[in-house]
């Protein structure tokens, strides 16, 4: 029972301490100005809530143009693939032109028409 009981208040004491050193860092976030008492601490508390919206805006700013580049070189690499292969559509459709036009020549040639009599 006083092993329970001590290690409940070591445990109590060990997490106001993290709280309270917690606390005491200055992380960097919105906070809650309206509870400074002086204009200059007031003033200083907005301020650092702007600097630290800006840092986050130029983070996300900067994050989602790298997702943009990336999106506009596949875009382009897409581009190309597709480019590719409309001319392997164009050069398959050419050559199987050509060769239905050869076998309607070979057809019509005076050797086939002899070979039938």
């Amino acid at each position: 029972m006083i092993v329970r009981l001590s290690c409940a208040a070591l445990m109590m004491f060990s997490f106001c301490f993290l709280v309270s050193a917690a606390r005491a860092q200055d992380i960097p976030g919105i906070e809650i100005c309206t509870v400074e008492k002086t204009m200059e601490r007031r003033t200083s508390c907005l301020q650092s809530n702007i600097d630290f919206q800006q840092k986050t805006i130029a983070k996300i700013t900067a994050n989602y143009q790298q997702r943009i580049d990336a999106a506009n070189a596949q875009i382009e690499a897409l581009k190309a693939t597709l480019a590719a292969l409309q001319k392997t559509v164009e050069d398959l459709k050419s050559a199987q032109a050509k060769q239905a036009e050869d076998l309607k020549k070979k057809a019509d040639s005076p050797m086939a028409k002899d070979a039938g009599k």
